[in-house]
């Protein structure tokens, strides 16, 4: 490896608090933080995969120790918000981790997938760092100070993050009318994180808009927009 690639992945991992890292192998950080635009063949893909699994497990874990007396349905409901590609985009940025993707010029200048890089970047590293040690040794550290308050900051939100639910109970009382989402496919591109937009409607009005990779997703970013639009209006959620 490139002398000031390796000091550049030592910074990032001092970042995250790591000190211990003759245990960390360095090639697959490198792989974790190359997008297929740098490498058709060698990127973070597969570590993304591996990485899907590490997170879910490590708020699985914490969530059991920490609200351990909550039903098995409030923890999932929990763990899904925890494990969203908005939150980790959220964690990807507090360590600027986009600084340390190699990709091409064409990329990065995407700013439409700006938050899915990190957010993909961010589970690779979780990945490479758990197969370094196959434990979470190298992750629970650093991750955890972040799962701690965003769990209260859900619990506190009165729409538990699952603002379709929320949204169609306050349309029901007030106008006794269901959320009308309207779909399109903006993009074919399998595993784009854009890949459908929605729309949701109410008193013939466009309340919210919102872009996921599944129409799920993009349906729930669009309730979200529009829940909290009746927020700022002062209804009575």
């Amino acid at each position: 490896m490139d002398p000031r690639r390796h000091q550049q992945l030592e910074q990032l991992l001092l970042k995250l608090g790591l000190a211990d890292l003759g245990r960390v192998q360095w090639s697959l950080l490198d792989l974790a933080l190359t997008h297929s635009s740098a490498s058709a063949t060698a990127n973070y893909e597969q570590l993304e995969f591996v990485g899907d699994a590490v997170l879910r497990l490590a708020a699985a874990e914490f969530l059991l120790e920490t609200y351990g007396q909550a039903a098995v349905g409030d923890l999932a409901a929990l763990r899904s918000v925890l494990v969203s590609d908005r939150i980790l985009a959220e964690i990807a940025r507090s360590y600027r981790l986009d600084k340390y993707i190699q990709m091409s010029a064409s990329a990065a200048g995407d700013q439409a997938g700006f938050a899915s890089r990190q957010a993909d970047a961010l589970e690779a590293v979780m990945g490479a760092l758990y197969l370094s040690t196959h434990d979470l040794s190298l992750v629970t550290p650093w991750l955890l100070p972040h799962l701690a308050p965003l769990a209260e900051r859900i619990r506190q939100d009165p729409a538990r993050q699952n603002y379709k639910a929320a949204l169609q109970e306050w349309s029901q009382g007030k106008w006794k009318e269901l959320p009308d989402y309207r779909v399109e496919e903006a993009s074919v591109r399998h595993g784009d994180r854009e890949r459908f937009k929605a729309e949701v409607w109410l008193q013939g009005c466009c309340w919210g808009t919102g872009r996921g990779p599944s129409i799920k997703a993009a349906q729930q970013a669009a309730a979200q927009m529009a829940f909290e639009r009746a927020q700022a209006m002062g209804a009575d959620l």
